[in-house]
């Protein structure tokens, strides 16, 4: 099976993209910012894509998506941003940063579907 690591620090919607992609055959393990993110990536099987927010307290997806660019052993796990800033020079610079693609939140779970099975390895 293929593995989704959801890094969200919404509960509400940590639980709605778990179910979402968990019913769509994913196994699904999640954090809520990116110290526990970290962490987790550091000392478990990496996952086959990662779902990021940006706007989380403390460090922001970004430093994250930066920190796993910059490390051999994770560089190559596609990251899909799913964020409420909507605006063009967002999704730029999170592209930029070297996510695979950008979901703006609100967003049809179709589309984030779509997203996933579209970059998952």
């Amino acid at each position: 099976m293929k593995s989704v690591f959801v890094v969200e620090d919404g509960h509400t919607e940590q639980a709605m993209i778990k179910a979402l992609l968990g019913q769509a055959g994913f196994v699904v393990s999640v954090a809520s910012n990116v110290d526990e993110a970290w962490n987790w990536l550091q000392n478990n099987a990496l996952p086959n894509l990662i779902v990021l927010d940006i706007v989380m307290p403390g460090k922001s997806g970004l430093e994250l998506c930066r920190m796993i660019q910059e490390h051999d052993k994770m560089k190559d796990v596609p990251i899909v941003f799913c964020s409420s800033k909507s605006e063009e020079f967002d999704r730029f610079w999170a592209l930029r940063q070297g996510a695979k693609a950008y979901v703006v939140k609100p967003y049809a779970p179709k589309e984030l579907l779509d997203t996933v099975f579209t970059h998952i390895q």
